[in-house]
């Protein structure tokens, strides 16, 4: 077995080939001026390839995806497996309306036409019950970096009320908060624009309490940012932010700090300074479960 990843994901992938026993092998990158990419594989792969790639900033990444996947069909790999910590394309879930391309659907049949398997950390899955509903006829594993994120947050901030932001990170706040007996609850959201959002706490005190906002992805800060002012409003003694995906685009992180939050932390799924949880066992764990059966690829 084999573990293919890009020079900018070295660091994570390299935890990770430690972690599966496996060896590791750096895909070269040639730019061109015109925009075009030329990679480089190793010359042969092995029958069971794995591909690490995440897809945050996924547009130019997409398409080294696609073309890594195809050469390591050409160099060997009858089984492709595509470990991908940051899923993009899965918020839009649906046609909100008319004409709108629903991505997540077409992203993961094509993801379905190029791997056996992907494996993932908290994608957006609020309309499907399961990967595998995203990526038909392949093996879709979605893993999630929570009780990871809520064991890190009881340590550092031992007695935190835990925050979701928004209603769609309700499931997750209780994934990390249930197993550690952690007080949780669920603010209200109310989006007005890619950058432009309220957010009502709600009916509970956190007068003098620690609080830590969870969520699984920051992009723009805002959310966060508002959840923390209104808190803050409300008298907590202090907020912090746990994520499974750093995102942060542009200023987002300065957002979130001049908001009053205190400390960031995120998992590794995203490379990001604010990195503070490994999701390798994870991961790791996720491909020594795959079934060890033949290929469904065709070609």
């Amino acid at each position: 077995m084999m573990l293919l990843a890009c020079d900018d994901e070295a660091a994570l992938a390299a935890k990770l080939a430690t972690a599966l026993g496996c060896g590791l092998q750096i895909i070269g990158r040639h730019g061109f001026p015109d925009g075009e990419t030329r990679l480089r594989l190793p010359p042969a792969c092995p029958p069971h390839t794995l591909l690490l790639r995440g897809l945050q900033q996924p547009n130019g990444k997409l398409t080294e995806l696609l073309l890594a996947a195809a050469g390591a069909r050409e160099l060997g790999a009858e089984r492709l497996t595509l470990i991908c910590p940051y899923l993009a394309y899965m918020r839009q879930d649906m046609a909100f309306t008319p004409g709108e391309v629903v991505s997540q659907r077409h992203l993961g049949r094509l993801l379905a036409a190029h791997f056996d398997a992907v494996i993932t950390v908290d994608p957006h899955l609020h309309r499907v019950a399961t990967m595998d509903e995203v990526v038909p006829g392949r093996r879709g594993v979605a893993l999630t970096a929570a009780p990871l994120l809520g064991a890190h947050v009881a340590r550092a901030v031992p007695g935190a009320l835990l925050l979701a932001p928004d209603e769609e990170a309700g499931n997750w706040v209780r994934a990390a908060a249930l197993p550690l007996g952690l007080d949780h609850a669920v603010c209200h959201k109310m989006r007005h624009g890619d950058r432009e959002v309220d957010v009502a706490l709600p009916a509970i005190d956190v007068a003098g309490r620690a609080v830590v906002l969870l969520d699984d992805v920051a992009s723009t800060g805002r959310t966060l940012a508002a959840a923390a002012r209104g808190a803050l409003a409300g008298g907590a003694a202090s907020v912090d932010v746990a994520v499974t995906h750093a995102l942060f685009v542009g200023d987002a992180l300065a957002q979130v700090h001049a908001a009053g939050v205190r400390q960031v932390w995120s998992s590794d799924c995203v490379p990001h300074p604010t990195n503070a949880v490994s999701v390798v066992p994870l991961l790791a764990a996720a491909v020594a479960g795959l079934p060890d059966s033949k290929p469904r690829w065709r070609g």
